[in-house]
Order: C-alpha cells, then sequence, then structure tokens
C-alpha cells in the first residue's frame, strides 16, 4: 500500500501576523520615562591645583535619617529653608573684586562674597525619604529661581522663567539669539551651585 502524504500547513501567512502583532503592541504600549533632577556638572579640570573656597561661601544643609533639616547646624524647617537660601546668595559681603554690585543682602562678611562664589552644599543619610529629598531640592532650585526671577525683572522687565518659556516656545516672534543672551547672563549673575556630599 502507497503511504499517503501529509497535508502541508500553510505557514506563507505566519510571518504577517507575527508582523502585525508586533506593529500593534510597539504602537498600543506606553513606556514611562522617569526624567530625573536637571544638573549640569561642572567641566572637568586638568590643573593639578586645587580650588580653595572659603567656608564662609559654603552653605551646609544636611538631611537626616528622620527627615529632620540641618542647615548650618541649626534645626530648621523646610518652610525656612528658601528664605535662607536666599539670604546665603544675595548676600554681598565680599570687598574689592568679590563684591557684588547688585545684591541686595545685608553684606554680612561672615557670609557669602558674592553669588558666583556661594556654593549650597547637600548631604542626605541613606534612611532619608525620596520625598524629603526632592522637596529640599525643589527649595533650593526656587531660591536660585527667585532671585533670578528679582534681577530679571531690574533688568529687562519680565521674569526670567517668562523669558525662558518665550525661549523654548517655538512661535515667539522675537529675536531668540538676544534672549538666550539675556537669559546667559542672568545665569551668570546667579550661577546654580549646588554641591551634592558624599
Amino acid at each position: 500500500m502507497a503511504k499517503r502524504a501529509a497535508p502541508e500547513v500553510n505557514a506563507g501567512s505566519m510571518a504577517d501576523i507575527a508582523f502585525l502583532l508586533l506593529i500593534f503592541f510597539l504602537v498600543t504600549t506606553t513606556i514611562e520615562t522617569d526624567t530625573g533632577l536637571s544638573r549640569k556638572l561642572p567641566p572637568i579640570d586638568d590643573s593639578e591645583q586645587d580650588v580653595i573656597i572659603k567656608q564662609k561661601n559654603i552653605f551646609t544643609v544636611l538631611i537626616n535619617g528622620k527627615d529632620q533639616l540641618l542647615v548650618e547646624d541649626d534645626l530648621m524647617d523646610l518652610d525656612n529653608l528658601r528664605e535662607e537660601a536666599i539670604k546665603f546668595l544675595d548676600n554681598g559681603g565680599g570687598a574689592g573684586d568679590d563684591a557684588c554690585s547688585y545684591c541686595k543682602g545685608k553684606r554680612s562678611p561672615e557670609s557669602s562674597d558674592n553669588p558666583d562664589k556661594a556654593i549650597i552644599s547637600l548631604k542626605n543619610e541613606r534612611e532619608t525619604s525620596y520625598a524629603m529629598y526632592i522637596s529640599v531640592q525643589n527649595e533650593l532650585v526656587a531660591a536660585y529661581n527667585e532671585l533670578r526671577n528679582r534681577r530679571a525683572m531690574e533688568l529687562y522687565g519680565e521674569s526670567f522663567t517668562e523669558m525662558q518659556a518665550n525661549h523654548k516656545d517655538v512661535n515667539w516672534v522675537g529675536n531668540k539669539t538676544k534672549l538666550k543672551e539675556k537669559i546667559d547672563g542672568i545665569k551668570k549673575d546667579y550661577p546654580q551651585k549646588l554641591s551634592e556630599v558624599q
């Protein structure tokens, strides 16, 4: 008796179906991206010379494992952090080349010389909650933004945040290169120097 050949399964359209399923899942799947914190790292300095920073130009912020805030060795509420950071950054206590002509602070010689030399040092313990860490970061960045807004209003009559929004806006009709120069000038007046200590 002759053997019958087994009928073949037509698999020609299987590749098409798999390709369609792949496209379906690629189109319908959403991937969450964590934006993180926007920080600009300092450029790599090839010089062997150590940078000497005066202690009065460092504003120390510590967060312990119980989410308590220690600012300049004193316990502080989160609500007061922005105000204290502004006082430190805008002190203008320097003399000579370190003097700040636009600072509105007390000009105390025991605090920061000028905003360019002022550094905020942030340290937290492993047990610190993420929410507290982000809240402290927000307050410190808000202090910089408040000073930059004030400086932009003095110089150009509009806030720094408005200037940044206009620079990002594709439909804005002004001169973007001049606007970028203004933004960079304000950032130079109040540079954001946040240092995270290990």
